[in-house]
């Protein structure tokens, strides 16, 4: 085993939505969506694609590395010596789509990232619950 990947944590967040995979997926791809619930940033389901989020704490730089339309979505998360990996999975459900969060690559010296990824993700996927409740 890598022992690097070993000394590395993860952030996970499940959630279940009462809404089709379908109106999630654009919610995580389109860029005006996007802005409403994480951040600005040109985001786009292409593999090979870079862009950035910008907060008023700073930015990440992004490339993404894995699609397959409405069910996963994968990107680096790189920024402030964080270089981590953000998988989206969603998973069609009776009810709507359970959707799954996963960042990884937090090192032990980066418990600042870590706490701060484990507090702000549950706070982000609140917002986009809250944007999909609005419509369509």
């Amino acid at each position: 085993m890598n022992p690097s990947a070993a000394e590395t944590r993860m952030v996970i967040v499940e959630r279940e939505f009462a809404h089709p995979p379908a109106k999630l997926w654009r919610a995580l791809t389109q860029p005006h969506l996007v802005a409403e619930w994480l951040m600005a940033g040109d985001v786009a389901a292409m593999p090979g694609h870079r862009f950035s989020f910008e907060a008023d704490w700073g930015a990440v730089d992004c490339e993404v590395v894995a699609v397959e339309p409405e069910r996963k979505l994968s990107y680096s998360w790189t920024g402030k010596g964080l270089e981590s990996v953000v998988t989206w999975t969603l998973t069609p459900t009776a009810a709507g789509t359970h959707l799954r969060m996963e960042q990884v690559g937090f090192r032990p010296e980066q418990a600042l990232a870590y706490h701060g990824a484990k507090a702000g993700w549950p706070r982000f996927l609140n917002r986009l619950e809250a944007l999909l409740a609005t419509g369509d």
